[in-house]
């Protein structure tokens, strides 16, 4: 069912399939998430497949809107991480139209929903300006709003910093790869962070991704002058941004 100040969002990521519908006048879950294993490969018909039987078990019948862990313009996946590279090139949003009976869909990329969550209900909720949001996990990714205003697929994990990519140098998995101390890798975070805020000059960086849950361990060790917050939504940020753009027209 559908129901009125209520939107659906599906955050699909490279292990599950997660779906909820969204309160949005409070950006809170109506009920428990809803979450499908990833299929693999997975394939863009494949995961269709699994987006229809989420949004059949939560008896929805509304516009959904869906993350991908890519950059979308016009609701064409132009990358692919985590997911199948048979993506590369997909219309996404015919897809998964199609897959849920021809109702509307929007699909936008994961870290920009998470974004926008957090800028609107989340972390970065009381700051007026421009928010970053970064999420430190396999690679990094980055979403950039100004006063609550989407830039679409930013993609400043990519940013080269002295001859390496900034997720080479600091993704939460290059951490654990290399056995890396909280004070050895928030050092190169630093890094990445000080080159980000000479470019950008944002007002607030927000910390996302699993390590975020630790943040009382790093983000004191930083040394960027911007002020560093973890993230408020964590898990439920890429389903409540999702929700957020079905409603909100933001259609990148």
């Amino acid at each position: 069912m559908s129901a009125r100040g209520h939107a659906f969002g599906i955050d699909i990521g490279g292990s599950g399939v997660k779906g909820a519908t969204v309160d949005l006048a409070t950006g809170e879950l109506v009920h428990d998430r809803i979450k499908i294993a990833t299929p693999h490969p997975a394939t863009p018909f494949a995961v269709a497949e699994a987006v229809a039987e989420l949004v059949d078990k939560a008896k929805w019948t509304g516009p959904v809107g869906l993350t991908l862990p890519a950059v979308v313009i016009g609701g064409v996946a132009r990358t692919a991480a985590n997911i199948d590279k048979s993506w590369i090139g997909t219309d996404a949003r015919a897809l998964f139209s199609a897959a849920l009976g021809g109702r509307p869909v929007t699909v936008l990329n994961d870290a920009d929903a998470a974004g926008m969550a957090e800028d609107h209900y989340g972390a970065a909720r009381n700051f007026a300006g421009l928010v970053m949001l970064l999420t430190f996990g396999t690679g990094i990714g980055s979403a950039l709003l100004y006063h609550g205003t989407l830039v679409p697929n930013t993609e400043l994990g990519h940013l080269e910093i002295q001859g390496m990519e900034s997720e080479h140098r600091a993704a939460a998995s290059i951490k654990e790869r290399d056995g890396l101390s909280y004070e050895q890798w928030a050092a190169q975070v630093s890094l990445v962070l000080t080159t980000l805020e000479n470019l950008f000059f944002p007002v607030v960086f927000v910390a996302g991704g699993g390590i975020s849950r630790d943040s009382e361990k790093w983000i004191p060790l930083l040394t960027n002058r911007t002020p560093v917050i973890p993230a408020r939504l964590r898990n439920t940020a890429g389903i409540v941004g999702a929700a957020m753009a079905i409603t909100g027209g933001i259609a990148p």
